[in-house]
């Protein structure tokens, strides 16, 4: 019954990616806390264990995602170059911080930034296109920035870096390839660091690769990425603002639970 849980949950997750340009994680995390107890995982590391499993998957998905956009020249190679040191920096960054994070205290974080997030996709209005990417100092801090919340939030990080390279006037196709594309070494780099956080924590279920819960990995990974290109090609029929506007409230939804459960 687990691995029907965690196909089924991967084959949400992929739809949503596909469909929509968002990752998964911002779904599996609070979906995997609501499973794990059902199958018997429990204990302090519970979120910690939620968060790793969804960036590892996340490695996988973007694995195909990257050389699609690849494929179809959207990705913009010389921005992905300066921008992913500074995220794959915050990601490691973020899996220390999120160890030293009380499981608790971690949802409350992830719970709100969230709501954040549904929030800027359900009424946010991009901002007007009129400059454009600042300098490496700058832009270190930010890449690092969004590297950290997304570790945190165990996302690739879509949701914050399409906005931004939306700002500094790179077109939409090429800010969301681009950001897709970064989604990888923002989750492998975060993914390492809550393998290597997790490695000596106590009373993690078996089998783990630090706060990785494999037989989860495994069921998720396989079917987003089956399921992220079907999604792709429903974008091009559904409307995708109203979707988004959609998700948006599911998101809220899922941040709220995660804050008051």
């Amino acid at each position: 019954m687990e691995y029907l849980l965690f196909a089924m949950l991967g084959m949400v997750a992929g739809l949503a990616a596909g469909l929509l340009g968002i990752g998964g994680g911002l779904i599996m995390v609070p979906v995997l806390l609501m499973i794990f107890p059902t199958i018997g995982i429990s204990g302090p590391h519970l979120v910690h264990i939620a968060i790793g499993t969804s960036l590892a998957a996340i490695v996988f998905a973007s694995i195909t995602s990257v050389y699609s956009h690849h494929h179809h020249g959207g990705v913009l190679w010389k921005v992905f170059a300066r921008f992913a040191p500074g995220m794959a920096l915050g990601a490691v960054l973020g899996s220390a911080v999120a160890h030293y994070l009380p499981g608790a205290t971690l949802k409350v974080v992830f719970g709100v930034l969230e709501i954040g997030v549904a929030f800027q996709m359900a009424f946010g209005r991009q901002p007007p296109a009129s400059r454009h990417l600042p300098g490496i100092v700058p832009l270190t801090g930010v890449s690092t920035t969004f590297g950290a919340i997304a570790s945190i939030m165990g996302m690739g990080g879509g949701a914050l870096t399409t906005p931004f390279f939306l700002y500094c006037n790179i077109t939409a196709r090429n800010a969301i390839a681009t950001s897709a594309s970064l989604a990888l070494p923002t989750a492998l780099f975060g993914a390492v660091g809550y393998i290597v956080t997790g490695w000596s924590a106590e009373g993690l279920p078996e089998p783990s690769a630090g706060y990785i819960y494999l037989p989860a990995l495994a069921g998720i990974a396989v079917f987003s990425v089956l399921f992220a290109p079907l999604g792709a090609k429903l974008a091009q029929i559904l409307p995708a603002q109203t979707l988004k506007r959609i998700f948006a409230f599911v998101l809220m939804g899922l941040g709220l639970q995660m804050i008051l459960s």
